[in-house]
């Protein structure tokens, strides 16, 4: 046992994982990260960042047999073979759903997890956010506010860093940001027109995690982006955040690490007698090979519903429904941001102007509906990212003769388009369990996810569409068309919930601090900010502080 007895577990090495590991190396704690998935070294692993379309059969685009390995994967926008990589294998990780509630899971297991593949979009919930389940009824007041994180945003995005404006939007916190992608000329011009005619919007750059400028002694090991866009593919120079290129190696250079691959956690072991957590029980993906490790503490961060999933397998004669699950709630209010709803129109003239490089970035017109108050029919609100470009230059286009020729060298006109993401309710029906009746390949069950949408989402999204339409008619462009896709929980990649943080333990899974005697679960990505203030606490908590 003396071998397998560290100070800290880590189950996980993307986003959180990642933090866990540098914060509680950096403070001296042996730390052992359990990642499940092969190990992806940074740089080294990234074996298409420097391919060219044409030089993957397909020009990167998959087959019909390769797709059916990828049935869901392959739905995210940025799956392709250049980053297929990076994607499981859904024929080899399936999870089921109710027929009439489907559900896309996307995942990436791997060292560093979804921090390779994520859209890098870095916001401050604001007390707007934290303040609102209180004042309309539904769900539980948060028990942290804004001002109780502020600070530690402030160290987190030192670290990673995030380029941005500084736009005073009290609801949209400001940060500390590099300088933000410029907006080119088109959204130059639509920005104009849009902000002198409403005073509750404003088009600025969107908040991304990616080094748009590095000064000496600043992000060791990385560089500034080139703009190649190709994030995807894994970043060779480190210019957007990932496990892999920023916490890891910080963890690393402590020499407090050990990492291991291919081990995938069945369960958290509690001790009954202490009263608390003291390991966890893992298998070994490749040799089946079982093996138990204990440390003083256990930080789950294997995504929202793995580390779920879990918790509801560690079952014991106290907790028969899961680890820490005395509430009953763990597993419920299964959340994700609902979208598929844009629009597009034509800006005219400006021919003469285009832009440089091929930005990883784009646009945000920050929330804007029931921010002093409730003034529409739906509950919370929602907000629009977008970009502009020019039409006309396409290799894959289809054609022959000089006149086709001629037409790919010519960009065409200027072509806005803009995308809402909304808020969603909490609802205990939306929920992951275990599916008992059906196991994965190593035995293990499979998680059952049922979610969908209610009907404030659906009158929400009536206004999103009016919302998408009118903008760019108040911009003044041309032939404008706005789109509605599927409605599919689990689509925008956002999953929050199943462990919900609140004042009352016959309510909530989590407290204050976050922190339960058995367990602990910073599954969700657009939150791991908090991780940094949560953790100080935990150190508080078990006399680590020095």
């Amino acid at each position: 046992m003396k071998n397998n007895t560290y100070d800290a577990i880590v189950v996980g090495s993307g986003m959180t994982g990642g933090w866990a590991a540098k914060e509680l190396t950096e403070k001296g704690l042996e730390t052992l990260v359990l990642e499940r998935g092969r190990d992806v070294e940074h740089i080294k692993d990234y074996t298409t960042t420097t391919k060219a379309p044409w030089d993957f059969k397909y020009r990167a685009f998959l087959s019909r047999e390769e797709k059916k390995k990828y049935h869901i994967q392959s739905k995210k926008y940025n799956f392709s073979a250049a980053s297929k990589p990076f994607f499981v294998n859904d024929k080899e990780h399936p999870y089921t759903h109710p027929n009439d509630k489907p559900y896309r899971w996307f995942r990436g297991y791997q060292t560093g997890g979804r921090s390779l593949i994520w859209g890098r979009g870095s916001y401050r919930f604001s007390d707007l956010d934290f303040e609102a389940n209180l004042k309309d009824g539904v769900g539980v007041d948060w028990p942290i506010r804004y001002k109780d994180l502020s600070l530690w945003y402030d160290y987190v995005e030192k670290f990673i860093g995030v380029c941005g404006s500084i736009e005073n939007i009290p609801h949209f916190p400001d940060g500390q940001f590099l300088p933000p992608f410029e907006l080119n000329h088109a959204e130059k011009i639509i920005k104009e027109r849009l902000e002198s005619h409403y005073t509750d919007r404003k088009l600025i750059p969107n908040r991304a995690a990616h080094l748009t400028q590095v000064r000496p002694g600043q992000f060791k090991g990385r560089f500034q982006c080139q703009t190649r866009n190709m994030c995807h593919t894994g970043c060779p120079f480190g210019a957007y955040f990932s496990s892999n290129s920023s916490t890891l190696p910080a963890a690393h250079d402590t020499g407090k690490l050990t990492l291991k691959s291919h081990t995938i956690v069945i369960s958290i072991i509690y001790d009954e007698r202490q009263d608390k957590a003291i390991g966890v029980r893992v298998i070994d993906k490749k040799t089946l090979e079982y093996t138990e490790y204990y440390a003083r503490v256990i930080f789950l961060c294997a995504s929202t519903l793995a580390s779920t999933g879990i918790l509801l397998n560690s079952k014991t004669s106290r907790f028969s429904e899961g680890l820490g699950n005395s509430s009953g709630v763990l597993g419920h209010y299964l959340m994700d941001h609902h979208k598929n709803i844009s629009s597009s129109g034509i800006l005219e003239g400006y021919g003469d102007k285009i832009y440089k490089g091929y930005r990883p970035a784009s646009v945000a017109i920050p929330r804007f509906r029931n921010i002093n108050g409730q003034e529409m029919d739906f509950l919370r609100g929602y907000g629009i990212w977008g970009s502009a470009s020019r039409e006309g230059i396409n290799t894959s286009g289809i054609g022959i003769g000089n006149n086709f020729k001629d037409s790919l060298t010519v960009p065409g006109q200027w072509k806005m388009k803009l995308s809402a993401y909304g808020e969603c309710l909490p609802d205990y029906r939306n929920k992951v369990e275990l599916n008992n009746e059906r196991s994965d390949q190593w035995g293990l069950p499979l998680l059952k996810i049922t979610a969908g949408y209610g009907e404030n989402e659906i009158k929400m999204r009536k206004d999103m569409k009016e919302q998408v339409r009118e903008l760019l008619e108040m911009a003044r462009l041309k032939n404008i068309k706005v789109k509605e896709g599927l409605n599919i929980q689990g689509d925008s990649v956002h999953e929050m919930g199943t462990a919900r943080m609140g004042h009352d333990s016959k309510t909530s899974v989590l407290n204050a601090q976050s922190m339960s005697r058995y367990s602990q679960s910073f599954c969700n990505r657009w939150f791991m900010h908090d991780f940094v203030k949560l953790y100080e606490r935990f150190l508080d908590l078990y006399g680590l502080n020095s």
